[in-house]
């Protein structure tokens, strides 16, 4: 823990005007200073800062507060995230409050790890563009799907030589533990002839760094460039005391201003889903990097924002599969849209062939609330057997049945009603037995 000694040294240092300028073009204002509110699409300023009151006040969103206070709410940092940028700022040396023998050892071990994944990050870049075979085959291909060298160099995109343990190598001779590029799964370790074997996990690899929401690189994913079906496409780091892979949401670190900002957040399957949405313009979007939400992860978004869409492409049994994810998301209370792009596109292809305008007023026409969505996916597939349609109206129940809001559930209930032509009292029967 930060000690409180260092938290009143941040305090101290801290001009909010100067905290803010970072984000907001401010004019003097007799003695205070105004601007265009970051929060809302004003043209008339009215956020203004008191630097003699060290306070700040957005007159369009109604916040407010002080300049930790800004900082949590523009990049949705922690208290302890926010103490930390600011001491950066301020050239502030943190001192933490004592901690057990075994707590320090685990400190010390995340931060050897943040380090290495750091180090490989900054490696597989300088690989990318400044290599030959970065150039030729990285760049190449990523330059192939469509990415701009600046949407490139935002995602810190790289690659990883096709040498057995070229990053391995310049690690150790950095400094680097063995110990930690194990742990990070950065370099994978085997023993032969009683001797340590080791070589890069990612060889060959175009690399996508994973980011937690205050930016710090916790893992990577790996896409080979091979044709080889034995080899497998995406190769990810393995879990360790900074990466779990359940509480992270990719895209998250560049994502999150933009889904506060939109009262909205998009789901997509995919990296390169991701990183062409944002290309287009369209930044509150994230990927569940191909598993159904968890209970993790839709909090990390519902700190931001309590509306999720999820983009589908149009693969029938991959929709079918997923969907089976989403009542977790009720459960917790959010709003769940669904849309589906047009048929034979996914995401990436979908924002790479349309305006930023198109793609906007597509999921504006074609978006669906999820109850709906269910209700006439499984529809299509019952025909008119009584059976089949019995169960499916059982399966929509059953998500309306997590949905917290009494209201919520009641008007679901009406609007399944009307779809599956059925008696609003049977179901609401039906929904009281499903819930005990």
């Amino acid at each position: 823990m930060i000690s409180k000694e260092s938290i009143d040294k941040v305090y101290e240092a801290i001009r909010v005007e100067e905290v803010i300028q970072d984000y907001v073009q401010l004019k003097k204002s007799g003695a205070n200073f105004k601007g265009l509110s970051p929060f809302t699409e004003e043209r008339t300023p009215s956020f203004m800062v008191s630097p003699v009151k060290q306070i700040w006040k957005d007159f369009s969103s109604g916040k407010g507060g002080n300049a930790i206070a800004f900082l949590m709410e523009i990049e949705h940092y922690t208290y302890p995230e926010a103490i930390r940028h600011l001491a950066n700022k301020y050239g502030i040396e943190i001192e933490e409050t004592a901690q057990t023998d075994e707590q320090k050892i685990a400190t010390d071990q995340m931060e050897s790890l943040y380090l290495v994944s750091e180090f490989a990050k900054n490696y597989f870049e300088e690989s990318l563009w400044n290599s030959e075979n970065g150039k030729a085959i990285g760049l190449s291909y990523f330059k192939e799907r469509g990415f701009k060298e600046h949407t490139i160099k935002k995602f810190q995109l790289g690659y990883c030589s096709n040498q057995w343990d070229a990053m391995t190598k310049v690690a150790l001779k950095k400094g680097y533990e063995l110990e930690y590029l194990e742990q990070s799964g950065l370099s994978i370790v085997k023993d032969q002839d009683g001797q340590k074997k080791s070589f890069d996990r990612f060889k060959g690899r175009v690399m996508f760094p994973i980011h937690s929401n205050s930016g710090r690189v916790l893992g990577f994913g790996g896409r080979t460039l091979e044709s080889d079906k034995k080899i497998a496409k995406y190769v990810n780091s393995p879990e360790s005391l900074i990466y779990n892979k359940s509480k992270v949401l990719y895209g998250i670190y560049f994502a999150k201003s933009a889904i506060a900002k939109n009262d909205n957040c998009i789901i997509v399957e995919g990296y390169t889903d991701v990183i062409q949405m944002h290309q287009r313009g369209i930044e509150n979007v994230v990927a569940s990097s191909g598993t159904a939400l968890t209970e993790q992860q839709i909090r990390i978004i519902q700190r931001l924002t309590s509306n999720i869409t999820v983009l589908f492409d149009s693969d029938a049994a991959g929709i079918r599969a997923a969907i089976r994810g989403i009542d977790l998301i009720l459960a917790q209370g959010m709003n769940v849209k669904v849309c589906i792009v047009p048929e034979g596109e996914d995401p990436d292809s979908f924002a790479k062939n349309n305006s930023k305008e198109d793609i906007l007023a597509y999921l504006e026409e074609q978006q669906k609330d999820f109850i709906s969505f269910k209700s006439e996916l499984l529809l299509d597939e019952v025909k008119n057997d009584p059976i089949k349609k019995s169960n499916t109206v059982r399966a929509v129940l059953e998500s309306i049945a997590v949905i917290p809001d009494s209201i919520k559930k009641e008007l679901y209930i009406k609007q399944t009603a009307a779809q599956f032509e059925l008696n609003e009292a049977t179901l609401f029967s039906s929904l009281a037995q499903i819930e005990k």
